[in-house]
């Protein structure tokens, strides 16, 4: 896979999503020979990418759009066709300190799993905010001692990115977050510091 060029796209305030452009060979059967030769290349690619992790480009998503397909080159002794592919593809990678919202996914002794589009990330216990943080079994969430914050299955949240591990060729990858800088945590927290620090109208 080369990797041509790439457009960001928004995404609720950042950059989560980016559609590339990149440039690969495909070998088409020759039981394939009598088909569609633009549907076939998709299919091909679509299996091969959907999924994907690349450590530049991210997870692949899916397969947007064939640019181009060159001329098909047969090997001598083999029968099937090779063509250079120029393809659009969506994916996603979370860039360091870039903010992103998610869903809390899993809540655990070390800290709470948080879905951002189609990767969770890690909140370490001790970066989910502010305060000494411990875990209710019996519950299942995490509490804040002096606080009294909780953090549960489901919230919504506003979180940075503070480590990115992407390995190629697999579908796994690690993501870090933070909570407890400014302007970061559970939505509800955050809307509640906006009323406090809100000035109250004057009485007239």
């Amino acid at each position: 896979m080369e990797l041509l060029s790439k457009i960001y796209e928004n995404h609720g305030g950042n950059y989560l999503f980016r559609l590339l452009t990149i440039k690969d060979v495909v070998r088409v059967d020759p039981s394939m020979f009598s088909d569609d030769l633009n549907s076939v290349v998709k299919v091909i690619l679509k299996e091969r990418y959907n999924g994907y992790l690349d450590k530049e480009a991210g997870i692949i998503i899916t397969v947007i759009n064939i640019n181009n397909i060159g001329t098909g080159k047969v090997i001598h002794g083999e029968g099937a066709a090779y063509y250079d592919v120029e393809l659009e593809i969506l994916a996603f990678k979370p860039d360091l300190q870039e903010i992103v919202y998610g869903e809390v996914v899993e809540i655990l002794d070390f800290g709470a799993f948080i879905r951002i589009g189609p990767l969770d990330g890690l909140c370490h216990i001790s970066q989910v905010m502010d305060d000494y943080v411990s875990l209710d079994r019996k519950k299942g969430v995490l509490n804040g001692r002096d606080s009294n914050r909780v953090l549960k299955e489901g919230d919504r949240v506003r979180a940075r990115v503070i480590a990115v591990s992407l390995k190629s060729a697999t579908k796994t990858g690690k993501i870090g977050l933070t909570m407890r800088q400014p302007g970061l945590g559970k939505l509800e927290w955050l809307e509640e510091e906006t009323k406090e620090t809100k000035p109250k109208a004057k009485a007239k």
